[in-house]
């Protein structure tokens, strides 16, 4: 017979829920700054100007957010969660991050 690693030890369900959502900030961090910086090379022929300011104020405010939930987990002495009423705005947000990357691509607009 041969013989085999044994397994690791599995975490806890609070160290798991703790890295899942560390993860999703990061990811929403960097989608969130990827959709300013998509802005400031957005011309008004992809994107109006007025819908540029709302989108750009929606990240900015949604960083802000993000910023004082990412505070919260850290100051946290035990891991913890976001309810969905506060992800799915910012999933919006990077559906529509998405959306803005993909019309600049149409319009032959080099990205950063």
């Amino acid at each position: 017979m041969g013989f085999s690693s044994p397994l690791p030890e599995p975490e806890s369900p609070g160290v798991l829920l703790d890295q899942l959502l560390g993860s999703l900030l990061d990811d929403f961090s960097s989608w969130f700054e990827r959709g300013l910086l998509l802005l400031d090379h957005c011309p008004e022929a992809v994107m109006p100007q007025d819908q540029q300011l709302i989108l750009r104020d929606h990240l900015v405010q949604a960083r802000k957010e993000l910023c004082a939930a990412t505070s919260l987990r850290q100051a946290a002495p035990i891991p913890m969660a976001l309810e969905m009423e506060t992800l799915a705005p910012w999933h919006q947000l990077v559906l529509s991050v998405w959306n803005l990357s993909a019309a600049l691509r149409r319009h032959g607009v080099t990205l950063p």
